[in-house]
């Protein structure tokens, strides 16, 4: 016996009891609890030569779906503050969002909604950037990447 469940979402989160008969030996039940996540990140680490060319993959294990169906939003983390950087919503051009002097001129949304970034430059070194696609009004995945600069 299985419980199917489609379109989920947290508010399926709870415990659920599956209860039957059997004969001689009577009634017999099972529970489960069902946690429902509203958010996945997954952390990766980046190094990258001074003055080079840095590209990050919006989300690195997903290969098999389509980005460009989902809304997305890169942003840029730093002493504790985020901001956001690029948002691309389905069949429309990427809005540049960033007021950030270090960053404005050199990042662009690439293939994939990669982001890419050149020149790296030292600043840059401990920078948390983190890309947001929304695959269901409760569903949200993330990947951050962390960027160590270092020079020749």
């Amino acid at each position: 016996w299985a419980l199917h469940l489609e379109n989920v979402t947290m508010s399926l989160s709870g415990q659920y009891k599956c209860t039957f008969a059997t004969y001689p030996y009577g009634t017999k039940a099972a529970k489960i609890q069902l946690t429902v996540k509203a958010e996945e990140e997954r952390h990766y680490l980046k190094k990258v030569w001074l003055n080079q060319t840095l590209e990050i993959p919006c989300l690195e294990d997903v290969t098999s779906e389509n980005l460009s169906t989902y809304p997305l939003k890169w942003l840029v983390g730093e002493n504790g503050r985020k901001e956001e950087l690029v948002t691309k919503e389905p069949s429309c051009p990427a809005v540049y969002r960033n007021s950030s002097v270090l960053l404005r001129q050199r990042v662009l949304l690439g293939l994939n909604n990669a982001l890419r970034i050149f020149p790296i430059k030292i600043a840059d070194d401990g920078r948390v950037f983190s890309c947001h696609v929304l695959y269901h009004p409760e569903r949200v995945q993330k990947s951050s990447t962390t960027v160590r600069v270092f020079g020749k």
